[in-house]
C-alpha cells in the first residue's frame, strides 16, 4: 500500500493501466487494515460465493471483516486470492474463522472444504 500523500507519484510512473483501492473507515485513524486471504479449495464442484474472516487474538479480542462486494469461483485445487479488510488491526492471531456464504435465501446450503489457507497482513507484510 501507499501513504494518501504518495500514491500518486508512485502508481503512475508507468505506462501501463493501474488500479488504486482506497479503504477508510468512520473511526480514527480513519483507516482499515488490509489482509490478502490465499485459500485453495478441494470441493468437487464448482462453489461460487463469499468469504467472510473472523480472527481472534490470544486476549479473546475478535475483529470481522468487511464482505467482498464481489463474488469469488472456487473450483478443486485452484488458489484464490480474496482482499479483506478489518476496522481493527490484530497484532497476534491466535485463531482465524472463515465463513461461506452465497447469499441466497433459498436452495441448499454449501461448504466449502479448504485444502489450504494463508492470511497476510498488507499493511505490515513481516506478520
Amino acid at each position: 500500500g501507499y501513504h494518501a500523500d504518495r500514491w500518486k507519484e508512485v502508481l503512475t510512473k508507468s505506462n501501463s493501466p493501474t488500479k488504486a483501492y482506497f479503504d477508510t473507515s468512520d473511526q480514527d485513524p480513519f483507516c482499515m487494515y488490509n489482509y490478502l486471504l490465499d485459500i485453495t479449495t478441494w470441493n468437487k464442484s464448482t462453489r461460487r460465493g463469499f468469504i467472510k474472516v473472523k480472527i481472534t487474538d490470544y486476549a479473546g479480542n475478535t475483529v470481522e471483516s468487511e464482505m467482498n462486494s464481489e463474488a469469488s469461483t472456487f473450483q478443486q485445487y485452484k488458489r484464490v486470492k480474496i482482499l479483506t479488510g478489518f476496522y481493527q488491526d490484530i497484532e497476534k492471531i491466535s485463531k482465524i474463522s472463515l465463513t461461506f456464504s452465497t447469499k441466497t435465501l433459498i436452495g441448499p446450503k454449501h461448504k466449502l472444504r479448504i485444502l489450504q489457507m494463508n492470511l497476510k497482513s498488507l499493511n505490515n507484510p513481516e506478520r
